[in-house]
């Protein structure tokens, strides 16, 4: 639990250095207003935020011309309508390749050790949904995670024949996450965007056992579910007119539903059209929950995360 906390403490750290960091890049190298108009979308993956403005670089680095097209994107009319106070929407899907590491008990107090790699899961994957959705308006942000996997395996128990028959044992685990946030953005600037976040996480976790025969009456199935508050940021920066870095991180629990939870992630947007945007990165998650009842989940999910995102206004 302490290493837990020196973590999270860590990561709070962290995030404030980037955010001094961005700053500090901010004065140094950011053109004045009047160089630079704000026009094209940006998009975030696993729950970030729907952008409608980002800069359109100078005219000799993106081909365009220099006087304003009425019906060209950077021009005067299109920024009064990135700005207009409207609701703005986009859409994230993602795939999450982790690998999984931790120790589980049960409310008869039996715990194990278990880890995967990301092509474990990924062998015994049977469904999986991942998602999120984007709302922004004006400096109003808020946004809606949602992970959903299925895991199944079946093995062979090599049981002497003449003692016991011989026994198969199948697993099924279920794993539903859900965490709506809301925010306000601190610092919307040109090259660099801050948001602080707050919301909460719904944790799902089902498990089924069952042999086959079941001469012991060993079969289980059960399940926990809890729900924990969260607090987070994240902050974008615009490398170039395409290429935007992305780092979010959040933390809670605080013995609500978990003892302590925490995630950050990293991910890289390149913009193919004006609407679509390619994202790659990775993602850490960890979660310590000790149930009433005995049970216990404590599990760290990392890996990577590959993506695209689809802005609708």
């Amino acid at each position: 639990m302490r290493v837990c906390k020196l973590f999270a403490r860590l990561v709070t750290k962290t995030m404030f250095t980037i955010l001094a960091l961005s700053l500090l890049l901010l004065a140094t190298t950011a053109p004045c207003r009047a160089q630079i108009t704000a026009t094209t979308d940006n998009a975030y993956v696993l729950g970030t935020n729907s952008v409608n403005s980002s800069e359109v670089w100078p005219p000799a680095i993106t081909g365009q011309p220099t006087v304003a097209d009425p019906a060209a994107p950077g021009s005067p009319q299109e920024d009064e309508t990135s700005t207009d106070g409207g609701w703005h929407f986009a859409l994230n899907s993602y795939l999450w390749f982790p690998g999984v590491h931790g120790t589980a008990a049960g409310v008869r107090g039996n715990s194990l050790g278990f880890s995967a790699s990301p092509g474990d899961l990924l062998s015994n994957s049977r469904f999986g949904l991942m998602g999120a959705l984007e709302v922004r308006r004006n400096r109003l942000v808020g946004s809606l995670d949602l992970l959903w996997i299925r895991l199944e395996d079946d093995k062979a128990l090599p049981l002497p024949g003449f003692v016991l028959p011989p026994t198969s044992a199948n697993i099924k685990a279920t794993e539903f996450l859900l965490a709506p946030k809301i925010g306000y953005r601190v610092i919307d600037e040109e090259r660099i965007k801050i948001d602080a976040l707050a919301g909460f996480r719904y944790w799902y976790l089902g498990e089924n056992l069952k042999f086959n025969p079941s001469l012991l009456g060993l079969n289980f199935s059960g399940s926990q579910d809890f729900v924990d508050p969260v607090l987070g940021g994240r902050i974008q920066v615009a490398l170039s007119p395409k290429i935007v870095v992305n780092i979010l991180g959040d933390v809670g629990g605080w013995n609500t539903g978990s003892k302590l939870e925490y995630q950050v992630a990293g991910v890289v947007g390149y913009k193919i059209k004006p609407k679509w945007t390619l994202q790659a990165g990775y993602r850490y998650l960890n979660v310590d929950y000790h149930g009433s009842r005995g049970a216990v989940f404590n599990a760290t999910t990392a890996g990577v995360v590959v993506g695209f995102t689809r802005v609708f206004k």
